[in-house]
């Protein structure tokens, strides 16, 4: 693997990650972090229609027209997302039912479609795949921090394994409902986005209105 390639695959990890840097795919942090679970299953689902979509979109790109490429684009992608849903509901059913409507949503995730547009549409199948594996894994790494931030705060779980000693059951630890709730996604991938742009400047977005201290005085002259 060439050192570009190996980049496509390491640099939405952190440089370029899809959710802190590009803030998209942000609904799933609300919806199925609370366990560790949903959200490993939620990660390797779009991870797999994320990387299929995006090699097949670019396999046929030469051979879709420009008026209706959108269209195709999602119904490759709805397609996908189709197989993945019944897959679940095949072999882990009950985890489909916890996960809801949330794995069929990954037709709308902005992620998917936004790689197939910009990436997938201008670039060969295998530099396609690795963009498309690299984002997955971009939005999988953000994911399980969060979930692993509320359940080990709002239950004292990792993956429904009882870490913490519950005072209900004789223990020290009270949980934090509050990480329960979607809230606290929020505030959590907040505080992860300050912190990346804080050790790493470059990602900080150039004001939309810079400011213009001398203008300002002489107004008030």
């Amino acid at each position: 693997m060439t050192p570009e390639h190996r980049k496509y695959l390491t640099a939405p990890l952190i440089d370029s990650n899809p959710v802190t840097l590009q803030i998209l795919g942000i609904c799933s942090a609300l919806a199925v972090t609370t366990s560790m679970a949903t959200a490993l299953t939620m990660s390797i689902a779009l991870t797999v229609v994320l990387t299929a979509a995006s090699a097949l979109i670019s396999l046929i790109r030469r051979h879709l027209p420009s008026s209706i490429r959108l269209v195709l684009q999602i119904t490759i992608i709805a397609a996908l997302v189709i197989v993945a849903d019944q897959i679940l509901r095949a072999y882990a059913f009950e985890m489909s039912q916890r996960l809801s409507v949330f794995v069929g949503l990954i037709v709308t995730n902005c992620i998917v479609l936004g790689r197939a547009e910009t990436f997938a549409m201008r670039n060969p199948v295998w530099p396609s795949v690795l963009d498309g594996l690299g984002n997955g894994l971009g939005y999988s790494l953000v994911l399980m921090i969060v979930a692993a931030l509320r359940e080990g705060f709002g239950a004292g779980a990792l993956f429904g394994v009882q870490l913490l000693p519950l005072a209900s059951e004789g223990g020290w630890f009270t949980p934090l409902g509050f990480m329960l709730l979607a809230p606290s996604a929020f505030f959590i991938l907040g505080l992860m986005i300050w912190a990346l742009r804080t050790g790493r400047p470059a990602q900080i977005e150039p004001d939309a209105f810079p400011r213009n201290d001398t203008g300002a005085e002489e107004a008030g002259r």
